[in-house]
C-alpha cells in the first residue's frame, strides 16, 4: 500500500469549505502517485505545511516530536480556527496489509479497502493556547475506530528536515539516529546475542563484543587502579552506616544492541589514508544513503518525506541525488531483491530538481492550493510532457517558483523585457516574475502547464508573439516570405492574429505585436523608444566584430540620437524610419540579443514611461503585475 492523499482543513495555511466569509474552497486535497512526488512553489505556499500535516497524523521514525502549537490553526476572514483536521488516506492494501489494519480498514461502494488515518485537534481554551485536544481515529471522515500505538508505529514516515545537520545526526550517542536506523535492519535481529566466551577470549555478535570490551577494560591496570583509588579513597568516605558503596568503569551501563549500536557512527571514508572533516554537502548524502537503508527493509508503505533535498549539494549532486530517489520508487517488486519500493514526496527550491523531474510528477503549491501536473489535470497532452523532459532546463523551470511567468520567442526579448520592466515601474524581480525564452518553438507547450479544466493555477503568463506583418513600404530584401498588412483585409489581419492566440484560456494571454516584430514595435511606438532602439543598433552593428569601447559607444549614441532628430525634422512617420531602424537586424548585419544589451544599456540613463511603448507591451506588463499583486 503508499499514501494515496492527503486532506487537511484549517490548518496552517489550508482553510475550510466555502462559506460565507470565503467563496474558495481552501482546504487541502492532494493526490500523490506511489512513486516520487515533487512539492514545487514560492516560499510561503503550503509546500512545508503539507509535509508537517503528514508528520502530525502519521508520526515518524526519527526521535522527533512535532508539538501541535496555536500557530497551527488556520486564520481566516472570521479570525483563528478553533480546530482544525488532517486525514492521510493509503490506498492498494494487500490481504495481508487489511488483515494487519483489519478493524481499520474502510471498503468504499466498489469493495475496495481503504486505510484513512485521521487526526482532530481542537483548541480547548482561548485564554490557555497551549492546551490542545488531539485524537486519532480511522475512516474516511474520522469516525472509526482509534488507532492504537502498534499500528501506528507501522505507518510511521522517514522525514529529512530542511538544513539538517547530516554530520551530527551520524554521530554516536544515546538515543543517536544512526542506531535507530541499524536497530531497525533486519542484519542486526542476530547481534543482540551475548556470546562473549571468556575463557577463549572471543565475540563476534555486537552485544558479545561490548561485553568482552567491559571485561578487557575492567583487566587494565590503569583502570583498576582509578577505581580502587575512587573507591577506597574517596567512595568509602561517602558511606553511612553499613552502607557499602562500590563504583565501576564500564563501556556502557548496560551491555545490549541498543548501546553497542548507540557507540557506532557513520562517517566518509579518508582520501588519503588520514581523516579530515568533510563538506556539508557529502554528509548530507551520506545520512540520505543511510535513511534510505533503513526505508528498504520496510515492509508497510515506506514513506520518505524531505524537505529541501538540494541543501547544501552542487547542482550535480543534486541530479545524481534525484536519480537515486526515482531509482529506490521504481523497485520491481516481482524481482528477487529484498528492498522495497519506496514512495517520495520531496519540497524543492531548486530549478536543478525541478528540470530533473518529469512534470507529471510534479504538484506545484501556489498559495494554499496544490495542482498536479499528472496528464488528466492540464492541458498538456503526450507530446507535451515528452517535449519538456527533453527540453525543460534549468533556466526555464524557474517558472515553477515564479508569481508571474513571461514567455518570449528570442533572447532579444528575454534581455530586454526585464529593463523594461524595471524602468516603467516595477522590476520583474520586485514582482517575482520569472522570464522563459523558448526560442522559436514550444511556446505554449511551455505556457499549457498552467491550463487546465476548473480552478485555474493563480499564475499570470503572458506569451510574447510577433505579429509578422510587414507594414507597407517594406523592401522585398526585409519582407522575403512575410504578407504585408497593407494588402490585407482588418477582418484578415483580425484572423491571423486570432489564430496566434488560439492557445490562450485561464491565466494564460497572448499578447501579439501591434505591427510585425519586436525591434521593429519598440521603433516605431513613439519618438523616444526610435531614438533609443536606432542607438541600440548602431551599437550592435559596431560590436558584431569587436565591442567598442565606452567613447565609441558615446560617440555612436550621439550620433544615431541626432539622426533620428532630423528624420522628426524632416517630417518622416515612425512607421517610416522603423524599417530603417529595423533593416540591420533584419538583414543580419547586426545581432538582436547584442542590440537588446545595447538597448537595455541605454535605458539606464534615458526616462522611458509606459506611454512611449507599444500598446502590446503595456497590455503584457499590467497582466504579470496583476496577477503578481494577488
Amino acid at each position: 500500500m503508499y499514501l494515496s492523499c492527503v486532506r487537511a482543513e484549517n490548518f496552517r495555511i489550508f482553510g475550510s469549505a466555502p462559506g460565507e466569509a470565503d467563496a474558495q474552497d481552501n482546504r487541502l486535497n492532494l493526490e500523490l502517485g506511489r512513486g516520487t512526488n515533487v512539492l514545487v512553489g514560492e516560499n510561503d505556499s503550503g509546500k512545508s505545511a503539507i509535509i508537517d500535516a503528514i508528520r502530525i497524523c502519521l508520526l515518524t521514525t526519527a526521535a522527533d516530536f512535532y508539538r501541535i502549537t496555536r500557530d497551527d490553526f488556520h486564520v481566516g476572514p472570521t479570525g483563528r480556527a478553533t480546530a482544525f483536521t488532517i486525514t492521510c488516506g493509503f490506498a492498494d492494501l494487500t490481504v495481508e496489509e487489511q488483515a494487519t489494519f483489519l478493524e481499520h480498514v474502510t471498503t468504499d461502494r466498489d469493495g475496495i479497502a481503504h486505510l484513512f488515518v485521521t487526526v482532530q485537534a481542537e483548541s480547548m481554551d482561548p485564554l490557555r493556547p497551549q492546551r490542545i485536544s488531539v485524537t486519532t481515529r480511522t475512516g474516511s471522515d474520522g469516525s472509526g475506530p482509534t488507532l492504537d500505538g502498534a499500528a501506528r508505529e507501522l505507518l510511521k514516515a522517514t522525514y529529512l528536515r530542511p538544513l539538517r545537520d547530516a554530520e551530527a545526526e551520524l554521530r554516536s550517542g544515546r538515543g543517536s539516529r544512526l542506531s535507530q536506523i541499524l536497530a531497525g535492519y533486519p542484519a542486526m535481529n542476530a547481534q543482540e546475542v551475548d556470546d562473549f566466551n571468556q575463557e577463549d577470549d572471543s565475540a563476534s555478535t555486537l552485544v558479545g563484543i561490548l561485553r568482552r570490551a567491559e571485561y578487557h577494560l575492567s583487566q587494565n591496570s590503569s583502570v583498576a587502579a582509578a577505581v580502587d583509588d575512587i573507591n577506597n579513597n574517596y567512595l568509602s568516605n561517602f558511606a553511612i552506616g553499613t552502607d557499602s558503596l562500590q563504583g565501576e568503569i564500564t563501556v556502557s551501563g548496560d551491555a545490549t544492541l541498543a548501546r553497542a549500536l548507540e557507540r557506532l557512527e557513520l562517517a566518509l571514508s579518508p582520501e588519503k589514508g588520514e581523516w579530515t572533516r568533510r563538506g556539508l554537502g557529502y554528509n548530507n548524502a551520506l545520512f540520505m544513503a543511510a535513511e534510505l537503508l533503513l526505508l528498504g527493509t520496510s515492509e508497510l508503505a515506506p514513506l520518505l518525506l524531505i524537505e529541501e533535498p538540494e541543501a547544501h549539494l552542487h547542482p550535480q549532486l543534486q541530479a545524481r541525488i534525484m536519480d537515486l530517489l526515482q531509482k529506490r520508487t521504481q523497485i520491481d517488486e516481482t524481482s528477487d531483491s529484498s528492498t522495497t519500493p519506496v514512495q517520495v514526496l520531496l519540497t524543492t527550491h531548486s530549478p536543478n530538481l525541478a528540470s530533473a523531474i518529469p512534470v507529471e510528477h510534479l504538484t506545484l503549491v501556489a498559495r494554499g492550493r496544490t495542482f498536479q501536473l499528472t496528464p488528466e489535470l492540464t492541458r498538456l497532452d503526450k507530446s507535451d510532457y515528452a517535449f519538456l523532459t527533453r527540453f525543460l532546463d534549468v533556466t526555464k523551470a524557474g517558472l515553477f517558483f515564479a508569481r508571474a511567468v513571461v514567455v518570449v520567442e528570442g533572447d532579444a526579448e528575454a534581455i530586454f523585457l526585464p529593463a523594461l520592466a524595471a524602468a516603467t515601474g516595477k522590476s520583474f524581480n520586485e514582482s517575482g516574475v520569472a522570464v522563459v525564452n523558448v526560442g522559436t518553438v514550444g511556446l505554449f507547450r511551455y505556457s499549457r502547464i498552467f491550463q487546465r479544466e476548473g480552478e485555474q493555477i493563480p499564475v499570470a503568463v503572458a506569451c510574447i508573439r510577433d505579429r509578422d506583418l510587414v507594414p507597407e513600404g517594406t523592401p522585398d530584401e526585409m519582407r522575403r516570405k512575410l504578407k504585408c498588412a497593407a494588402e490585407m483585409t482588418p477582418q484578415g489581419i483580425a484572423e491571423h492574429c486570432a489564430k496566434l492566440k488560439l492557445d490562450d484560456g485561464g491565466n494564460v494571454k497572448t499578447f501579439v505585436s501591434d505591427h510585425w516584430t519586436f525591434e521593429y514595435d519598440l521603433a516605431a511606438a513613439s519618438w523616444e523608444m526610435a531614438t533609443l532602439m536606432h542607438q541600440a543598433v548602431k551599437a550592435a552593428v559596431k560590436s558584431k566584430s569587436d565591442w567598442p569601447d565606452a567613447d565609441t559607444l558615446a560617440t555612436s549614441d550621439t550620433a544615431a540620437a541626432k539622426q533620428v532628430a532630423q528624420w522628426k525634422d524632416e517630417g518622416k512617420t515612425l512607421e517610416t524610419i522603423a524599417i530603417d531602424i529595423y533593416k540591420p537586424l533584419r538583414m543580419d548585419r547586426a545581432s538582436k540579443a547584442i542590440a537588446a544589451q545595447h538597448a537595455a544599456r541605454l535605458l539606464e540613463t534615458t526616462v522611458i514611461t509606459e506611454e512611449h511603448l507599444p500598446t502590446y507591451l503595456v497590455e503584457a506588463l499590467a497582466h504579470l503585475r496583476s496577477e503578481a499583486r494577488r
